[in-house]
């Protein structure tokens, strides 16, 4: 095999069929369980550090970083 066969998307298809359903069911039981004591602040306050999170971990799984990363540009500069 050569280094130009080597690449990783078997790796990256394992993660995305199954890593990334078991964090986010991890994610939704300990907020249930933190809303159910009644922190309702807290969930909101997790939620949104968890959107962010997931937000980027969506961009480098696809690969369309440059892409993005250009379109905000494009939104600050015009």
């Amino acid at each position: 095999m050569l280094a130009q066969d080597l690449n990783t998307r078997g790796l990256q298809g394992w993660i995305q069929d199954n890593v990334i359903p078991l964090v986010l069911l991890g994610i939704a039981i300990i907020l249930l369980w933190i809303g159910g004591r009644g922190d309702n602040a807290g969930v909101a306050r997790r939620s949104v550090g968890l959107i962010v999170g997931l937000i980027a971990l969506g961009i480098a799984v696809s690969g369309n970083g440059p892409q993005i990363g250009t379109f905000l540009a494009k939104l600050i500069t015009g």
